[in-house]
């Protein structure tokens, strides 16, 4: 069964990303949360995840620094990101895809927006 890390420093928007994510159908076993790109990296490698949701702007650790250290790392490169962000540019979002990334959510999201992004990664039920 999936686990997802979700890396937001908003405990608030983690729990409304978990509960679109539930509420959509998707299937997902465990939620594993971070504060921070730093809290998010321990986490992404001690924990056998199956896909990360990042936002961008965070303290200690940006989210674009997370996702260039986590695929410089060399563990578990087939684990997809998400970038979930109220950073919308083409800029920004250019420079999350060549960084790792293999999708982009800009907030604030719709459920049926959240579920179409997600639904390459995850299962429906």
């Amino acid at each position: 069964m999936p686990k997802v890390l979700i890396i937001d420093d908003s405990a608030v928007m983690r729990k409304i990303i978990q509960r679109n994510i539930q509420q959509s159908g998707l299937i997902v076993d465990e939620f594993v949360e971070a504060g921070d790109g730093r809290e998010g990296l321990e986490k992404a490698i001690s924990n056998n995840i199956d896909l990360i949701l990042c936002d961008w702007n965070m303290p200690n650790m940006t989210g674009i620094d997370f996702v260039k250290a986590f695929r410089g790392s060399g563990q578990k490169s087939n684990v997809p990101i998400v970038m979930v962000t109220t950073e919308g540019s083409e800029t920004k979002i250019e420079e999350a895809k060549n960084s790792g990334a293999n999708g982009y959510l800009t907030k604030p999201f719709t459920p049926e927006q959240l579920k179409s992004k997600l639904g390459n990664f995850l299962l429906v039920k």
